[in-house]
């Protein structure tokens, strides 16, 4: 897998979610399937999104 310039190799699906998913700029858990993106940052949900407290602007739907 390529990534911000570099080579990653990994053995299992699961191990390059956990190591390349984004994280919920909120609660901290990584983002995998849908997340929301408000501000330039990456949200798990719309709840966690919506409880930032300096997120900026309204959700943007990234579908």
């Amino acid at each position: 897998m390529h990534a911000q310039g570099a080579v990653h190799v990994f053995d299992s699906f699961e191990c390059a979610m956990h190591r390349m998913a984004p994280v919920c700029e909120h609660c901290g858990c990584r983002i995998i399937g849908r997340g929301v993106q408000a501000g330039g940052r990456f949200f798990c949900s719309a709840q966690c999104a919506s409880n930032a407290e300096d997120r900026g602007e309204a959700l943007a739907d990234r579908a």
